[in-house]
């Protein structure tokens, strides 16, 4: 691992980074650091490239001078960002991805927020997708979280976007960031829990505005195998018996509606075991807050049944 570094103008009074994950993506990366670039507010860019083979790396050193370029040895996945957090000196970071970007001054809005509110951790922002701009599901979700406020300056959340999000640095690096074994694929979930057990908020923030131009290269099946092998070990290291059990029930039964091969069951068992040597489980606190945000899930879940139910009926 290579780290390439030519300092940005005014990089010196930059009090929050932005790490940029990349991987085979040339194009788009290039894109998205132009955008960055030009932001007015006061930033320092750190590029990881994933080991990409189109080039990336190259065409990011000779285009971004002043990007810090950071070279993993290999695809970490979403553990690729823990590379560019050991490179940031700044007290704040912002994630994006090579299909995303920040809009201009978010960056800066976010510093304000995390200045005056010490008791959050984590900000995530508003996501508007494609070129009308439609704002995520996710987050219209985020937006209405039943949590109390609390005297936060948004609505808490019990989890974050992690190409959409800006950390307190100290707070990341108290996670251990992202877990390498967990690849791609709900990595957010386990540093989420991490972060309201150590105490601190998770908020999100519809005034900060990240821009997703999601790439069509993708491979549904796969994801969904990761999502829910994901989502067990993580279960298995810090949610209770009860939810680890259906956690596990749930993703061998996406190996079996996806036909996977034995091998990918033996993984997931591979990695329960793994996982129960890393079992910390959550306090009542946090299970709490669990709780009444998958409630409210829950509630609108029937809510949209009923109304489609409805239409249906209308419709014929």
């Amino acid at each position: 691992m290579t780290d390439e570094r030519v300092v940005l103008p005014d990089a010196d009074r930059a009090r929050l980074s932005v790490v940029v994950l990349t991987y085979n993506r040339a194009d788009q990366v290039i894109d998205t650091l132009a955008r960055l670039a030009a932001l007015p507010d006061r930033i320092e860019i750190v590029a990881v490239d994933n080991a990409s083979t189109d080039g990336t790396a190259e065409r990011i050193a000779a285009n971004f001078p002043f990007v810090r370029l950071v070279r993993a040895p290999r695809n970490l996945g979403a553990a690729g960002r823990n590379l560019g957090v050991a490179r940031v000196e700044t007290e704040y970071v912002a994630f994006c991805d090579d299909d995303t970007w920040w809009s201009p001054g978010s960056l800066s809005r976010a510093v304000d927020v995390l200045d005056a509110a010490p008791r959050v951790g984590v900000l995530n922002a508003r996501v508007v997708v494609g070129e009308h701009g439609a704002v995520d599901e996710t987050c219209e979700r985020m937006r209405d979280s039943p949590l109390a406020r609390d005297g936060l300056p948004g609505p808490a959340l019990i989890g974050f976007m992690a190409g959409a999000c800006v950390f307190r640095t100290d707070v990341f690096r108290q996670t251990g960031g992202y877990e390498p074994r967990l690849f791609i694929g709900g990595e957010e979930t386990l540093v989420s829990l991490d972060v309201l057990r150590a105490g601190h908020e998770i908020v999100y923030m519809d005034e900060l505005v990240l821009h997703h131009h999601p790439s069509a290269l993708r491979d549904g099946a796969q994801r969904r195998r990761l999502l829910a092998r994901n989502a067990a070990w993580v279960a298995w290291m810090r949610l209770p018996l009860a939810e680890a059990l259906r956690a596990t029930r749930d993703a061998i039964g996406v190996l079996r509606a996806e036909r996977s091969p034995l091998h990918d069951l033996k993984e997931l068992i591979a990695g329960i075991v793994w996982a129960l040597g890393r079992r910390r489980v959550i306090d009542d606190r946090v299970q709490l807050m669990r709780r009444l945000v998958h409630q409210d899930d829950t509630r609108r879940e029937a809510q949209t049944r009923r109304e489609r139910a409805v239409g249906s009926t209308h419709a014929t």
